[in-house]
């Protein structure tokens, strides 16, 4: 479905003036109004290099759906903005930014769903409209005004989900730890800077100089060698000036300290400097995935199956499911013992293995079982008759020569 940029605005219709509009409270009288607190953590250069593995590595999964047109829908072309590898690393983005990520379903006029769009919201609040819970949106340097959605055109995956009905807690745990990361970095850059100053006392020989006087020697050292354009290091005095250089050893922090503050950002993301920097290995990755991707995509196939096909048609077998190629976490050697040790004794097929493994289309013929004939059942009848051994034709020559003799 083509639409312009107005028509994505106008997709959030307002509520009627007419009915009442009142604060959602939700069970124990918790106040309904939620803010993005730590939006600025994704400017730490840490907190990005987390996040990137867990949106890339969640992005690279394929949708299956009951419905094929909205399988073509999720895969290719979610929305006008993103096709199917960009909405579900936003969404992972986002998630792990804010703990919640909010997914607007667009539907047609016989209320198909027809596009998915993760809502870039800046706060948003709860509301009660019509018996119905719906979501006020507020937008950072956007033209459009605040817009309110239906709870029930809405998707949501949270992180940390605890306090709260409507949304998982902020990052509030890993805050301390970035500002301490900024400080020890802050603090390695300014003794850097403080270390190529020239610092020191300047001492006149003169008697009993006036204050002025005092003052423009100060201010004439300072002009002609403490500047930047002073690039040599060499200050030159006369007989008259004595100066006493006051050596500068700021303390910063150590390596394992600074070792230690990046291993608890990176414990908070479940992530490591392999994971990271792709230095990874199979048993590594497979762990990594069942740990920090598949739950993420658990929680989404299931949200976006109920909020798709709710009412009648949650009563047929309707989903959305989005899983991974496990080919992409096997090495080639152990695609080729997997060949070995599952298709060649009947585990799968040839074309199971092909299409699950190797991304590789079907051909003919491939779907009939193979099986090795060093296998065999073991309740198989054996035959237990030996077999006499061959005779070499030279010996059995030989034989007939000796008998004729």
């Amino acid at each position: 479905m083509i639409m312009n940029f107005r028509s994505f605005i106008d997709i959030f219709k307002p509520l009627g003036k007419k009915q009442q509009v009142q604060e959602w409270r939700e069970l124990g009288v918790y106040n309904a109004i939620f803010t993005n607190f730590g939006s600025d953590i994704y400017k730490s250069d840490i907190v990005r290099a987390c996040i990137r593995p867990l949106a890339e590595f969640s992005s690279k999964v394929r949708c299956v759906c009951s419905d094929k047109r909205l399988e073509r829908i999720l895969n290719n072309r979610p929305n006008m903005y993103m096709n199917g590898k960009d909405f579900l690393y936003k969404i992972r983005t986002r998630l792990e930014i804010y703990n919640n990520a909010f997914i607007y379903i667009e539907r047609d006029d016989r209320g198909r769903a027809c596009g998915f769009y993760p809502v870039p919201y800046s706060w948003f609040e709860a509301i009660e409209y019509q018996n119905g819970l719906f979501i006020k949106f507020y937008f950072a340097g956007q033209p459009a005004n605040p817009m309110a959605l239906s709870w029930d055109n809405l998707a949501v995956v949270r992180k940390d989900y605890n306090t709260s009905d409507i949304h998982g807690d902020a990052n509030l745990a890993i805050l301390s730890t970035l500002e301490l990361l900024n400080t020890a970095d802050e603090g390695l850059a300014n003794s850097i800077k403080a270390t190529a100053n020239l610092r020191g006392i300047l001492k006149s020989t003169k008697a009993m100089l006036a204050p002025e006087a005092i003052k423009k020697q100060h201010d004439d050292f300072v002009k002609d060698y403490l500047n930047l354009e002073n690039k040599g290091g060499i200050a030159s005095l006369d007989a008259t000036q004595e100066f006493t250089p006051i050596s500068m050893d700021p303390s910063t922090a150590t390596y394992e300290q600074m070792k230690e503050i990046r291993e608890n950002v990176y414990r908070y993301f479940g992530v490591n400097d392999d994971i990271i920097t792709a230095n990874v290995k199979t048993e590594q990755l497979e762990n990594f995935y069942r740990l920090k991707i598949e739950p993420f995509l658990v929680a989404l196939s299931r949200e976006l199956t109920s909020k798709v096909y709710a009412g009648k048609a949650s009563a047929y077998d309707n989903y959305i499911t989005y899983e991974a190629d496990e080919g992409q976490l096997l090495t080639m050697t152990q695609k080729m013992e997997l060949y070995q040790k599952v298709v060649l004794y009947g585990g799968m097929t040839r074309n199971e293995w092909r299409l699950k493994y190797m991304g590789l289309e079907p051909f003919e013929g491939g779907d009939k079982m193979i099986m090795r004939l060093d296998a065999a059942p073991t309740d198989a009848p054996r035959d237990d008759k030996e077999t006499e051994p061959a005779q070499d034709p030279d010996d059995t020559k030989d034989g007939e020569n000796n008998d004729k003799k």
